[in-house]
């Protein structure tokens, strides 16, 4: 099932939680919804579900304008954040629910519940009460429910957030590899840049209400168009620059410009115009490199993590810099050591500012 949000919008009396998001998703696409607390991500995911009404805009389901439709009507299977699972009713009762809801037979209920329950991992358990399972196995009930009357939408709101991190890598594997058995579109919802990174065809960024960005993982990532995408999503430094002007061909989609003491030529984010004289350089931890000469720094700290060594330097008032070092071979350089910064500008994109 495709869906096209048309320029979507609600409003809780004076307060605008989505302001006008526009977005298409094609069938069987992964789309994750990335943004931070109060972005409007689950407002969002609600409205394509029908749990909301739209206060303005166009929502299409294969086409179909369901703005107005009801949730039985939009053959969307939801996960929730914390399962909603009924704890007097076993792990089958559970999954048949929605099933029994829709008028199917109790042979069929059982049967189709079994099929899922298996599909998840969860032969054996369909006598067991909710509280009788971890946290991890109601998350499976919950999606096995949600699988149970074979939607071709599944939406998903933040459905690992209540377990454990281990946990929560398994359980984003197994989903990842239901999504590639079942082939149905996934609209995930979570603040978690390893969950989008790692189960994600695509990504929609979300900042207060509005799309900020689209993409697929490696572009958002290696080519972030705003600072905003770069630090929240990419994890970037955002270093204040100064953009050299005449100095790229003009129309194409690099620039020069003057960063912790060097002149580089870098990528442009296609938001940033080229006549601007101020923007931000955005660099990942590992772009930056400790060298014998280069902008003088001091080390803040270092914090050995396994396969990095995390190094944060102040350059100057108000601008510290997050250098990634290998962890296998890197030696942690002490706290208020002097120390040199080059750029690698093959890894940096110049965005504008704000």
């Amino acid at each position: 099932m495709s869906l096209r949000l048309e320029s979507v919008v609600k409003r809780f009396g004076d307060v605008t939680a989505v302001a006008g998001v526009s977005l298409d998703v094609e069938p069987g696409t992964f789309l994750t919804i990335l943004g931070p607390s109060g972005s409007g991500k689950t407002t969002l995911l609600r409205m394509i579900a029908g749990f909301l009404p739209v206060t303005d805009g166009l929502i299409r389901l294969a086409g179909r304008d369901v703005s107005r439709v009801p949730p039985g009507g939009r053959d969307i299977g939801m996960v929730f954040q914390n399962y909603a699972l009924f704890p007097h009713l076993s792990v089958i009762e559970n999954v048949g629910y929605g099933l029994k809801v829709r008028g199917r037979g109790r042979a069929e209920r059982a049967r189709r519940a079994r099929e899922v329950l298996a599909l998840v991992g969860l032969e054996g358990y369909d006598r067991r009460l909710p509280r009788q399972l971890s946290g991890g196995q109601q998350q499976r009930v919950a999606l096995a429910r949600a699988l149970a009357f074979e939607p071709t939408m599944l939406l998903m709101d933040e459905p690992l957030g209540a377990l454990d991190r281990e946990l929560r890598v398994r359980m984003a594997g197994e989903l990842r590899r239901l999504h590639e058995e079942l082939g149905n579109t996934v609209l995930y919802v979570t603040h978690d840049r390893e969950e989008a990174l790692t189960l994600s065809d695509r990504i929609a960024v979300l900042r207060d209400g509005k799309l900020e960005a689209v993409g697929t993982p490696q572009r958002l990532y290696g080519r972030p168009e705003t600072a905003f995408v770069a630090s929240f999503f990419g994890g970037h430094n955002c270093v204040p620059c100064e953009k050299v002007l005449d100095a790229a061909p003009p129309g194409g989609d690099t620039a020069r410009v003057r960063c912790l003491g060097q002149v580089l030529e870098v990528r442009r984010s296609p938001r940033l115009a080229e006549d601007a004289t101020d923007a931000c350089l955005a660099i990942p931890g590992d772009g930056i490199e400790l060298a014998a000469a280069g902008a003088p720094a001091t080390v803040h700290s270092a914090v050995y993590m396994g396969n990095q060594i995390q190094v944060l330097c102040d350059v100057e008032p108000g601008v510290r810099i997050r250098v990634d070092l290998p962890g296998g071979t890197a030696v942690p350089p002490p706290a208020d050591t002097r120390v040199h910064l080059t750029i690698r500008p093959d890894l940096a994109t110049a965005l504008p500012t704000g």
